[in-house]
């Protein structure tokens, strides 16, 4: 697993790193704070191993920082120091870490402590993949969406990017319940979910269930030519999996009306501006008929 180690000197860096590496860990390093706070940001690591006294910006002051980022702070801060006080370590755990390992450094504690942090960890990572999940089409929920769009919209404002939304709905879904049984409609449910995952052919795109019948894609770096391109893919693999609608006055097959937006962010615009924009376009898309796509210019 991926271990920080932020402390001024470097002949501690090195004995902890050797601890580490031979434990099968991969180690990055920094000797200030704000070099601290720049690599977590960059590497994600699973564990923070932080020394107290620094100057300039100490260890209580950078983990103040990390828990402040929505991004960072659910990294386990474990704090090194010399210090022995109470006081030291009860303010260190109010401000979020999880432990303190005391200087000089006894090679057994280290590698305990960094290795019941890390299977917390892991547990801990397990349960939130879990819960972002949809339990019934095993694609993201809309929790897991709501967190994906701030850290997209943010990182789309610091590169100068498009970020476009795509929502999918399937058309005349209550009448196919009503048709078929619900049995058929999870089912239908779970064949619409994986042909859209599988439509999105990039890396970095993102697909989740967002509510009943509704779902919403994420599209990195797509300005508008892109996302009417991406949309009409999505619509026509749907249309192509000829999942029969008996109820549908539209098709025989269950199709999909699809809404999408594309916006360059800025600090002074909100997320939620995308998603309102391309939730006004699948109600274009479905008053004008369904089976079709509409995408805001």
């Amino acid at each position: 697993m991926r271990i920080l180690i932020v402390d001024d000197v470097p002949d501690n860096i090195r004995v902890l790193s050797r601890m580490l590496v031979d434990d099968g860990h991969q180690v990055s390093a920094a000797t200030n704070g704000r070099a601290a706070l720049k690599l977590a940001a960059s590497c994600a690591p699973d564990l923070i191993l932080l020394d107290v006294m620094m100057p300039e910006m100490d260890g209580y002051q950078v983990c103040a920082a990390l828990k402040a980022d929505p991004l960072l702070r659910s990294i386990p801060v474990i704090f090194i120091t010399a210090l022995s006080d109470a006081e030291d370590e009860t303010r260190g755990l109010a401000l979020g870490a999880v432990d303190y390992i005391a200087k000089p450094f006894k090679e057994a504690i280290v590698r305990l402590r960094v290795r019941t942090h890390l299977e917390l960890k892991r547990q801990r990572d397990i349960l939130s993949q879990l819960s972002h999940l949809d339990g019934l089409t095993g694609i993201p929920n809309r929790r897991a969406f709501d967190e994906r769009l701030d850290r997209e919209w943010r990182r789309a404002v610091r590169a100068g990017e498009h970020l476009a939304a795509a929502m999918v709905d399937i058309d005349h879904f209550k009448e196919y319940n009503d048709a078929h049984g619900h049995l058929a409609g999870d089912d239908c449910l779970r064949r619409v979910a994986e042909a859209l995952a599988a439509g999105l052919e990039r890396a970095g795109d993102f697909i989740a269930r967002y509510g009943g019948e509704e779902f919403i894609c994420l599209l990195n770096g797509v300005d508008d030519q892109g996302t009417a391109v991406v949309a009409e893919r999505l619509r026509a693999d749907i249309e192509s999996l000829q999942l029969p609608h008996g109820a549908s006055p539209v098709s025989p097959w269950v199709t999909v009306s699809v809404g999408a937006a594309s916006r360059r962010p800025t600090h002074e615009t909100a997320p939620s501006e995308v998603v309102a924009a391309a939730d006004l376009q699948l109600f274009t898309a479905k008053r004008l008929g369904r089976n079709r796509i509409s995408v805001a210019l």
